[in-house]
């Protein structure tokens, strides 16, 4: 398992395992499923307080199920997520509901701290004073030891740290070969007459995360789209299936290691978000960590997706 440095010096892997769909597993198949991971080389475990079916219920089912001592806790990575209040449903950046999202979370896993916590998705509301106020108690206090953001943007960034005065090391974002306009909108730049050359969010997003130092975590990494179906095995991608096919018995893993390692094998360091139950998936997936794709392969797989390359 490749291993990247996340901010100034915390060690992680290139794939993470998200657990956004372990609420109803028993104790026995989340400890397999972690164990997998594990095995694999995945010691880094993201989470989300609005994960499961009421608040903080896959964390508590995590806690639960794995009954992890001190020395265990330590071995391990706890990043969670705050800011989306799932009964409205809408965005909640403010001190308050930051500060008491850490703290359920916190009783859910059974932990005193969390390693990292993201913003998840921005608030348009945000006032920047009040994530820095909530930053501050959460550092001071030993209860969050770093911090990051998800699914934001340059600008939005930029704002957060006219306040913030932590190092944000991870911007989460949706990523796959099938879902890569934050990519392919910077291959096509200038070019008239094709949607792949529009300016998205602002656009830059991982020339941005490069230049000041936060990793891109991939998440979706296997969705064609946005939550419609996965596009290994899809017949409404034979192109690209048939790339991914003869790459996976080049190197002798499965189709799925090829996809992680489609966006592992970028410069930008970024990590894999595995949002998979299955344990088979999860330790194929982590064998794409640290595959050496070369340039023609990787523009292969991309050109294969349906994206120009001028």
């Amino acid at each position: 398992m490749k291993t990247i440095t996340l901010g100034a010096d915390l060690a992680a892997p290139n794939v993470v395992l998200g657990l956004m769909r372990i609420s109803e597993m028993s104790d026995d198949a989340v400890r397999e499923l972690v164990g997998t991971a594990r095995d694999a080389g995945i010691d880094f475990f993201d989470h989300a307080d609005i994960y499961g079916d009421e608040l903080h219920g896959c964390e508590r089912r995590f806690a639960e199920a794995m009954q992890l001592t001190p020395s265990e806790r330590e071995q391990i990575t706890i990043q969670s997520k705050a800011g989306i209040v799932k009964d409205g449903p809408y965005f909640d950046f403010s001190y308050e509901h930051l500060t008491e999202a850490v703290e359920g979370s916190l009783r859910a896993l059974q932990t005193d701290y969390l390693d990292i916590l993201l913003l998840h998705r921005p608030d348009a509301l945000v006032e920047p004073d009040e994530v820095a106020r909530a930053f501050d108690e959460l550092e001071a206090s030993g209860k969050v030891r770093a911090f990051g953001v998800s699914n934001h943007t340059p600008a939005q960034i930029d704002l957060l740290k006219k306040s913030v005065t932590q190092p944000l090391v991870a911007n989460q974002l949706q990523l796959s070969i099938t879902h890569a306009p934050i990519i392919a909108q910077g291959v096509a730049a200038n070019m008239q007459g094709t949607d792949q050359a529009l300016t998205l969010d602002g656009g830059g997003i991982v020339d941005y995360c490069r230049l000041h130092d936060l990793t891109i975590q991939a998440w979706s990494p296997f969705q064609a789209g946005f939550f419609n179906g996965v596009f290994l095995g899809s017949p409404d991608y034979p192109e690209l299936n048939a790339v991914i096919d003869r790459l996976a018995a080049k190197y002798d893993v499965p189709a799925i290691a090829v996809a992680t390692a489609w966006i592992t094998r970028h410069p930008a360091n970024m990590q894999v978000v595995l949002g998979t139950t299955n344990p088979e998936r999860v330790a194929g997936a982590a064998q794409g960590s640290d595959i050496p794709l070369t340039r023609p392969e990787w523009y292969e797989l991309f050109r294969a997706a349906g994206y120009r390359v001028p």
